[in-house]
């Protein structure tokens, strides 16, 4: 298991969240080779999700129903 320094990540909320409903998920850009993934709940004092930047292109597929 690797660790990731997430302390300087710009995070932002997904285009599909809930809004304010709390029902929100944030992806970190611009940490090469991965996609760290959170809930906007926790925020920076909860975990962090770290796929692999393929894993995450195939999640992202499956959910808009592109298998």
């Amino acid at each position: 298991m690797r660790d990731f320094d997430l302390s300087t990540a710009r995070w932002r909320k997904s285009s599909y969240s809930g809004g304010d409903s709390g029902e929100c998920v944030e992806v970190a850009d611009g940490v090469p080779g991965v996609v760290p993934v959170r809930d906007s709940k926790n925020g920076a004092q909860g975990p962090a999700l770290v796929l692999g930047a393929t894993a995450w292109h195939a999640f992202v597929a499956y959910a808009k129903g592109r298998r």
